[in-house]
This record gives C-alpha cells, sequence and structure tokens, in this order.
C-alpha cells in the first residue's frame, strides 16, 4: 500500500467487529512507532497504557459510561485500546533520566555535548514553565504528535482506527491510577476491524480544497 492510497483509505472507524483480534505482530509495530515517536528536544513526555483483553477494554471504557455513552461500543469492541496519555510535570528524574538514556545509547561522543544537550533542552523546559507558562499545553502537544503517527501507521498497515477525546479522563485517570504515577490521559485510540455497521467507511471523504489549504511562496 502506498502513502497516497493510505491518507485515502484511512477513516475515522464508528463500528468494530467485535471478537477480532489484530496479530501481535502490526500492534508491536504500531507500539515501536509510538516509541519512536519525535518529541520536542527529545522530552518524551508520555505514557501508553495499551488494553489488549476484555478485561482492559472494559477498565477504559467505563470512562466513556455516561455523557460519552457513543464511544464506548468503540472501545468494548475493538481489538486493543491505547490510552495516550502525558506526563504531569518534566519533573528532575524524567530529564536526568532521558539524558541517561541518551548517553547510554551512544548519543554523546564528548561529555561536553552530554553538557550542552542537557542545558538546551533545560532551557526549553524553563523558557515554557516560567515565560510561557504553558508546560501541560506543550506536553500535550508532543502527545499529539505521537497521535499522529499512530494513526498514520495504523493507515499503512490497513489496520482500522478510531481516536477519540470523548471520555471522562479524571475517571480513567483514577482508574489506571495515572495520576499517582504521575501521568494524565489524553487521547484515546481504538485498533481493530471495522464492522457492516460502520457507516463512516462508505462515506466519500470530505476535504477543503488544495487551493484553500496550501500557499506557495
Amino acid at each position: 500500500m502506498t502513502l497516497n492510497d493510505a491518507v485515502a483509505r484511512r477513516h475515522t472507524v464508528k463500528a468494530f467487529e467485535q471478537g477480532k483480534s489484530l496479530p501481535q505482530d502490526e500492534i508491536e509495530t504500531l507500539l515501536n512507532v509510538l516509541r519512536n515517536s519525535p518529541s520536542s528536544v527529545n522530552s518524551q513526555p508520555w505514557h501508553f497504557v495499551v488494553a489488549s483483553t476484555e478485561a482492559g477494554r472494559e477498565q477504559i471504557a467505563a470512562s466513556t459510561d455516561g455523557a460519552f455513552a457513543y464511544n464506548s461500543p468503540k472501545v468494548r469492541n475493538a481489538s486493543h485500546v491505547i490510552a495516550l496519555c502525558m506526563r504531569t510535570d518534566l519533573d528532575e528524574a524524567h530529564l536526568q533520566n532521558v539524558l541517561d538514556q541518551e548517553d547510554a545509547d551512544g548519543r554523546y561522543a564528548r561529555p561536553e555535548s552530554k553538557a550542552n544537550n542537557d542545558m538546551v533542552r533545560r532551557s526549553y523546559v524553563d523558557m515554557h514553565r516560567y515565560e510561557s507558562r504553558d508546560v501541560p499545553q506543550w506536553m500535550e502537544k508532543q502527545v499529539y504528535l505521537a497521535l499522529g503517527g499512530l494513526l498514520l501507521g495504523a493507515a499503512m498497515l490497513g489496520i482500522d482506527a478510531t481516536p477519540m477525546e470523548g471520555f471522562d479522563q479524571r475517571a480513567l485517570d483514577q482508574a489506571l491510577g495515572l495520576r499517582e504515577k504521575g501521568f494524565t490521559s489524553v487521547v484515546l485510540v481504538s485498533l481493530g476491524y471495522r464492522s457492516d455497521a460502520d457507516f463512516n467507511a462508505a462515506l466519500p471523504k470530505s476535504r477543503l480544497p488544495r487551493d484553500e489549504i496550501f500557499t506557495f511562496i
């Protein structure tokens, strides 16, 4: 499948075929996409909760009950559901952990390179913490970069997907114990096989014309 084919085929699935599981090797590929997602100054301010069992999906689905009940079947009937989460802060322990991992992975030939990279990353964190005062929003943007890669990766593999912001974040955070671990949920993605009830599959894709969204200079 070409990239053009994948983006033309991709759509937000409205109904999944219950009981069908995706191959594990395809899931592993998507997890690799998430792990290798880009982030500003390699801050990696995320965590991903993967529900592959009925019990796991039920934990997540509980956050869609009530006001978000329209999303409940998309969680319960999917093969896998991933909760994309962000850190509640870019604290010292995380910054040091990222730096140590970069060092272990061989990114620094000289000690001064490591020190300089650490200084640059911390300067960005400080800028967002003190001048912009938008650290949570900045971290959330990085999670959405990962979301884009995940959806494109799924499309390339022919996997049906549904991104969802319609869920009770507080309820999900509590159900998964996220806040105690320093995380909070941002967005859900269901993965699986669309069913015949997926009306969106038969609808033509609709996008604004090229000349309205591109400016060439």
